[in-house]
C-alpha cells in the first residue's frame, strides 16, 4: 500500500472507531443527564432518593452487561475479523439509543415500563461492550509503534467527545423544552438524536479495511478456535487480571467524579438543567483534552508511569478540588473546579487503547482488550450508587465525596505498579 494511501487508511480507521466510541459516550451521558428528570416516570416513589437509586440501577445494568458483550464480540472479532464486528455493534448501539425515546412510562403501562427500560439498557450495554474492543484494537493494529500513544489518546477522547455533544444537546433541548415539558417530551428528543453519530460511523466504517495484523495471523492459520478460553490459560491469565486492576480503578474514579456530577448538581445543589449543562460542557472539554494529553505523554514517558503520575495527582488534589467545588458560589467557579477535578481523576483512559492492545497477542487481542476494558465496570459502575448514598446522609461530609474518588485512584496506582511497561511491544 503506497505511503499516502496508508496514511489515509489510518485516518479512516481512527475516525470510524472514534465515531463509534462517541456514540457510546453520547448514549451513556444522555442517560446520566436525564436520570433526575425521568426517575419518577419509570420508578415512581414518595421517596425521591429511592427513585433515583432505582433508575441508577437500571443505568448500571447497561454497564454490568458490557463484560459479556466485550467477551462475546471480542471472541467473534478474533475469529471473524475486527471490521465485521464493528459493523454489527454500531447498529446495535445506535438503535438501542434511538429506542430509548420510544419507551412508555409507568403511567402508560405500569410495571412493564421499568422492565422495558432495563431490557433496553441490557441490549445497549451488550452491543456497546463489543464496540470499544474492536475499535481500539483495529486502530492500534493499523498504525506504527511510535504513533500508538497519540492515536490511543485521540481514540479514547471519542467517549469524551460524545459526552461533550450530549452536554451541548442537553443544553439546547433543556431550553427548548423548559420545566415539565422536558419531563414529558424533551428527554425523548435527546435519545432520538443518537441516530446521527451512529449513521456517520456506519458510513465511515464501510470505507475501512480489515486489520493487516489480523489477516496475517488468519493466513498463517495461527488463529485459535476459542480465543476467549485462551485468555484464562496459564500463560495469559496474569496479564488479564493485572490489567483488570487498572481498568477497575479507572472506571471507579470516572463514575465517582464526572459520571456523578450531573446528578450531584441537579439533586443536591439544586442547579437548573441549563446551568448543569454549562458546567458539564466545561468539564467534558477538560477530560477530552486530558485524554489526548495522557495518550501523547504515554508515548514519551511510558504507559505505566503516566498512569502512576495521574492517579497519584488525583489522590493528592481531590480534597482541595472537591472542597473548592462545594464552596464555589458561581457557575464559573463551579465549572473551573469541575474541570480541574476530572482532569486529574478521569483522564488516564488516554493510555488504555494502546496499553491493552500491547498486553495481548493478536490471536486473542480483541477478546482480551474488550473483556478487560468492560470488566472494570463490574466494580467501577457502582461508584454513583455509593455517591448517592453518601449524599443522602442527614449531614453530608464533603470528605466522603473525596474518598469515593480516591478509592478509584489508589486502585489505578496499585495496578500501574503491578503491570509492566508496554510502550515498546510489537503487535504481532
Amino acid at each position: 500500500m503506497p505511503l499516502e494511501e496508508h496514511a489515509k487508511h489510518q485516518r479512516t480507521v481512527l475516525l470510524g472507531s472514534w465515531l463509534g466510541w462517541s456514540l457510546d459516550g453520547y448514549d451513556l451521558v444522555l442517560m446520566l443527564f436525564v436520570i433526575p428528570s425521568i426517575s419518577q416516570l419509570f420508578f415512581p416513589s414518595e421517596n425521591p432518593t429511592l427513585s433515583l437509586l432505582a433508575t441508577f440501577s437500571a443505568y448500571i445494568v447497561a454497564l454490568l452487561v458490557r463484560p459479556l458483550g466485550g467477551a462475546f464480540f471480542g471472541n467473534f472479532a478474533d475469529k471473524k475479523g475486527r471490521k465485521k464486528t464493528m459493523m454489527i455493534t454500531i447498529w446495535g448501539v445506535a438503535f438501542a439509543t434511538f429506542a430509548m425515546g420510544l419507551l412508555p412510562t409507568w403511567q402508560m403501562v405500569g410495571i412493564f415500563a421499568p422492565i422495558l427500560l432495563i431490557s433496553l439498557r441490557f441490549t445497549q450495554g451488550f452491543f456497546a461492550g463489543g464496540e470499544w474492543g474492536s475499535g481500539a484494537v483495529i486502530t492500534m493494529e493499523s498504525i506504527v509503534k511510535k504513533k500508538r500513544g497519540m492515536y490511543s489518546g485521540i481514540l479514547q477522547s471519542g467517549f469524551s467527545a460524545g459526552f461533550l455533544f450530549a452536554a451541548i444537546a442537553f443544553h439546547f433541548i433543556a431550553n427548548m423544552f423548559p420545566g415539565e415539558s422536558f419531563v414529558e417530551y424533551g428527554w425523548r428528543v435527546l435519545f432520538f438524536t443518537g441516530l446521527i453519530p451512529g449513521f456517520a460511523a456506519v458510513v465511515v466504517r464501510f470505507k475501512m479495511h480489515e486489520s493487516n495484523v489480523w489477516l496475517d495471523i488468519k493466513q498463517k492459520k495461527k488463529s485459535i478456535h476459542t480465543p476467549l478460553k485462551e485468555i484464562f490459560s496459564k500463560k495469559e491469565r496474569r496479564p488479564f487480571f493485572m490489567s483488570l486492576i487498572i481498568l477497575t480503578g479507572l472506571m471507579y474514579a470516572y463514575y465517582a467524579s464526572i459520571g456523578f456530577l450531573p446528578t450531584f448538581f441537579q439533586e443536591y445543589q439544586n442547579l437548573e438543567r441549563s446551568e448543569v449543562a454549562i458546567i458539564m460542557i466545561g468539564a467534558t472539554a477538560a477530560i477530552l483534552a486530558g485524554t489526548i494529553f495522557t495518550g501523547y505523554i504515554s508515548q514519551r514517558i511510558g504507559r505505566r508511569k503516566t498512569l502512576s503520575v495521574f492517579s497519584f495527582a488525583a489522590i493528592i488534589l481531590s480534597t482541595p478540588l472537591v472542597l473548592g467545588l462545594f464552596d464555589a458560589t458561581t457557575i464559573f467557579d463551579k465549572t473551573l473546579y469541575s474541570m480541574a477535578l476530572v482532569f486529574v481523576a478521569a483522564t488516564g483512559f488516554g493510555v488504555i487503547p494502546a496499553f491493552l492492545s500491547e498486553r495481548f497477542p493478536t490471536r486473542i487481542r480483541n477478546s482480551g482488550a474488550g473483556t478487560v476494558f468492560n470488566g472494570g465496570l463490574i466494580i467501577g459502575a457502582w461508584a454513583p450508587i455509593i455517591g448517592i448514598h453518601l449524599l443522602s446522609l442527614n449531614e453530608f461530609i464533603p470528605y466522603l465525596f473525596v474518598i469515593n474518588i480516591i478509592i478509584g485512584s489508589i486502585i489505578i496506582f496499585v495496578g500501574a505498579r503491578l503491570n509492566p511497561e508496554t510502550r515498546d511491544v510489537d503487535l504481532t
